[in-house]
């Protein structure tokens, strides 16, 4: 489905409810909470997310490269090449973080239409599907390992700097780098853990009696 598909709408209100019998109720809540799943974590958002994190990632290191520069410059030369850098940085940095944000937005849309019509019914047959432990994992474990390299990069690129106005601008340009990588993996581990608390309140699991 392409993604410019516009979101299913709400269930209708109770008054105006048309379904013949609880059979199609069942069927067309079935179909939507299964689009809803897949267009929160199918490999399409996937692909998008971390596509999103390598142009951010180099976006900023355009941006870091053009700081570094400015600290070194020498000539007119190095100033020229700082100014471009900036220009590409910025060029990347900023419509991606537009793109990132739009993605949050429609991520907190779905949720709401999830809750929306999960709340309609509940069918065990049909539910169990939507748990999604593959796709869930395809979030959770890069995402997490996205968060551990980020950290380890904000903290050990200040710890390793020198005194010196270049190297102040190589910490920006590192810290920055990890800060992407953080925020990105941040985003994916919140994503995978959100669907598995809805999945659970959705269809929780059996009870050993």
């Amino acid at each position: 489905m392409s993604p410019r598909t516009p979101l299913p709408p709400p269930p209708p209100p109770v008054e105006i409810r048309a379904w013949p019998d609880r059979n199609a109720l069942l069927v067309d809540r079935a179909g939507v909470l299964n689009d809803l799943v897949a267009r929160q974590l199918g490999p399409g958002r996937i692909a998008a997310h971390w596509g999103w994190a390598v142009l951010l990632a180099t976006g900023w290191a355009f941006v870091g490269t053009a700081i570094v520069a400015f600290a070194e410059t020498l000539d007119a030369l190095s100033m020229l090449f700082g100014i471009v850098c900036l220009m590409i940085g910025l060029g990347a940095v900023v419509p991606t973080g537009v793109a990132i944000a739009a993605g949050l937005r429609k991520d907190a849309r779905i949720r709401r239409l999830l809750e929306q019509w999960a709340e309609l019914d509940r069918d065990p047959a049909t539910d169990a599907g939507l748990r999604a432990p593959g796709l869930s994992l395809a979030w959770l474990l890069p995402g997490g390992l996205m968060c551990a390299v980020g950290l380890f990069v904000c903290v050990t690129v200040p710890a390793s700097a020198r005194p010196g106005a270049d190297t102040y601008a190589q910490v920006v340009l590192g810290m920055g780098l990890g800060l992407v990588c953080w925020l990105m993996g941040l985003i994916a581990v919140t994503k995978a853990l959100a669907h598995r608390r809805w999945a659970l309140r959705l269809l929780p699991p059996a009870r050993l009696s």
